[in-house]
């Protein structure tokens, strides 16, 4: 009993007013002010990082065309031999087979394998 009479007994009297031990802390150590910093990061950067992700890869589906090399979902590597505007199916042409794919599992257009016209 005597040491927790004694603890208490020395506890730190309370700073006065004008004393600057009295201080509050940082407007930066404020649990508010770091959600809200969090906040404007991800607004500012990562937002528009995944939107503009999002566009090239709906951009780079919708222009898949006929020769087109192709990395599928699966790791399968092939040329694109037909494709039908309005549909969500493809067909890919890899060394002897042949696979009727979604669009959606294209990874990756890696190149065109037609010839660029010459004028």
């Amino acid at each position: 009993m005597p040491t927790t009479s004694a603890l208490i007994a020395q506890a730190a009297p309370a700073p006065a007013a004008g004393d600057p031990a009295a201080q509050a802390t940082p407007f930066f150590m404020n649990p508010i002010f770091v959600i809200g910093m969090f906040a404007l990061l991800y607004v500012v950067v990562l937002l528009p990082a995944t939107r503009r992700q999002k566009r090239e890869a709906a951009a780079q589906l919708a222009g898949i065309k006929a020769g087109s090399k192709v990395q599928l979902g699966g790791g399968i590597l092939g040329t694109v031999v037909r494709v039908k505007d309005g549909e969500d199916e493809i067909v890919v042409k890899s060394e002897d087979s042949k696979f009727r794919v979604l669009r959606s599992s294209v990874v990756r257009v890696m190149a065109d394998e037609t010839p660029a016209e010459t004028k």
